[in-house]
């Protein structure tokens, strides 16, 4: 099996430059990335089945494994929504294929990205950064001829860093092109 190239960079470069930067004596302090879950919300398509299936299929596309649907716990009248009912999709990645989509997203999708001039330092929530998505069609998976209806996401990347300067660090180091503070 392939060991993914973020995974080589992270054990060669950044391992060493956190060691230096926050004077770990031992190499598993070093924060690592835990998991990344994607989370899609239907909204407007809860009623429409074929779009709820091209969600599904993108979501699995992109992942390279099947989402798990969300549904709602409880009716609420004002949006139509009844219990029991699919309301989105989340997708949990660990070990390579978390890698790989971290690869793609900070290599290919960011710099695909409309508009696009860096993440907020302040989307880190202790360990956790997340980031919103607009469109998925960011992604070179995706064909652009079957593209009709685009979706956004959500992409939350966990680490198990202490403080936000360590998960800030990391994810800089990792390629992620945070602004700076």
């Amino acid at each position: 099996m392939m060991i993914p190239r973020l995974l080589t960079k992270y054990r060669k470069e950044v391992i060493p430059a956190m060691r230096e930067k926050f004077g770990y004596k031992n190499v598993m302090q070093v924060p690592k990335i835990k998991k990344v879950v994607l989370n899609v919300g239907t909204g407007k398509y809860v009623k429409e089945g074929k779009m709820l299936e091209k969600i599904e299929k993108d979501l699995a596309i992109l992942t390279g494994q099947k989402p798990a649907p969300t549904v709602a716990k409880k009716s609420i009248a004002s949006f139509k929504i009844r219990q029991g009912m699919k309301i989105g999709y989340k997708v949990t990645l660990r070990k390579s294929k978390m890698y790989d989509f971290i690869d793609r997203l900070v290599s290919i999708g960011f710099p695909r990205t409309r508009d696009f001039r860096g993440l907020e330092p302040k989307s880190f929530e202790k360990g956790v950064f997340s980031v919103g998505i607009p469109e998925h069609s960011i992604f070179p998976e995706i064909n652009f001829e079957s593209l009709k209806d685009i979706f956004g996401l959500e992409v939350s990347v966990v680490t198990n860093a202490k403080t936000k300067e360590e998960a800030k660090a990391l994810l800089k180091l990792i390629g992620f092109p945070i602004k700076s503070s």
